[in-house]
């Protein structure tokens, strides 16, 4: 089944030149749409909205006169942001009334994300949720310069402001992240591990199993968006986590539960009767599991069934 994200790829890639090539638009459209797209889930959060964003910087793109634009890459990504911190202060005021706690847009994604590991890092549900927590303005900036390493300049154009306010903005959102921020780099291979564990004991209900692989500041959100159930506060503390998950082992069990690659990292996906029902994502520190990202909202679901390419 193909994913909306690919049919408005076709439909943003389709205009042809005379001789039946695409236009030098077009092409440099598509030679950057995966960075775009990138950028704009990043400040977002959420794929629905960053596809939206991507089809608006087609549209303004589409009638630029490329004889004026000295460097495109930088044009197209001046649009995308623009476009993205539009849509954030609006996504801001949404997310106030939405219905338990919020996540991101879980992503099923290519393995080659993984091997860059501050794009890993920068996308990881964890980093997206500190990223949460910083104003617009300083989200925008922290992503331009700390993840896609554009001049304070550059980043200036974008968001309407002068470049020594920009190196201000993107000092204090330096901080703010580095304060909340996963703990330590963990390695892929220790996150399989912890998640293996934590897999093999919620579908043989080992009680046990799971407070040894819990940190004992562990904490549990679910996002079910009021559509499909899930907690509706955070649930802190191993024991606490351990129970209210022993207490759904049940249907735990009547799953599949497969390893997948969410986001740049492992996690967990749970299939009723072949459909994607939740998708748990994890946070380790020290060989602990000290997060737990339930997302069981469907309408937050769908890029589980193809893998995005995501771009720096």
């Amino acid at each position: 089944m193909r994913s909306e994200h690919s049919e408005r790829a076709q439909a943003t890639s389709g205009r042809l030149a005379d001789d039946g090539r695409a236009d030098p638009a077009t092409e440099v459209f598509v030679a950057h749409r995966s960075l775009l797209f990138t950028v704009a889930y990043e400040m977002l959060g959420s794929a629905a909205d960053a596809e939206d964003v991507v089809q608006e910087t087609w549209l303004r793109w589409a009638g630029v006169d490329l004889g004026t634009v000295r460097d495109r890459r930088a044009y197209l990504v001046r649009i995308t942001t623009r476009q993205a911190l539009s849509r954030l202060r609006t996504l801001s005021r949404r997310r106030e009334s939405y219905i338990g706690p919020w996540l991101p847009e879980p992503l099923l994604t290519t393995p080659d994300v993984a091997e860059d590991i501050e794009l890993a890092d920068s996308v990881s549900m964890a980093m997206l949720l500190v990223m949460e927590t910083l104003t617009p303005t300083e989200r925008v900036v922290f992503v331009l310069r700390d993840v896609f390493d554009l001049g304070y300049e550059e980043i200036a154009e974008a968001v309407g402001k002068n470049p020594a306010a920009v190196r201000q903005i993107a000092h204090r959102a330096r901080a703010h992240v580095a304060a909340r921020r996963p703990r330590g780099t963990v390695s892929a291979a220790e996150t399989r591990d912890a998640l293996d564990a934590f897999r093999r004991a919620a579908e043989t209900g080992d009680l046990q199993g799971l407070l040894d692989i819990l940190s004992p500041d562990v904490v549990l959100l679910g996002d079910g968006g009021g559509v499909a159930q899930a907690v509706q506060h955070p649930i802190v503390g191993a024991d606490k986590v351990a129970r209210l998950l022993a207490a759904g082992l049940g249907r735990i069990r009547a799953a599949s539960i497969r390893p997948v690659h969410v986001n740049a990292h492992p996690a967990l996906v749970l299939r009723l009767d072949g459909a994607v029902d939740t998708v748990v994502a994890v946070r380790i520190d020290n060989g602990l599991v000290t997060g737990l990202y339930a997302v069981r909202n469907p309408e937050k679901l769908s890029h589980m069934e193809q893998e995005t390419s995501l771009r720096r």
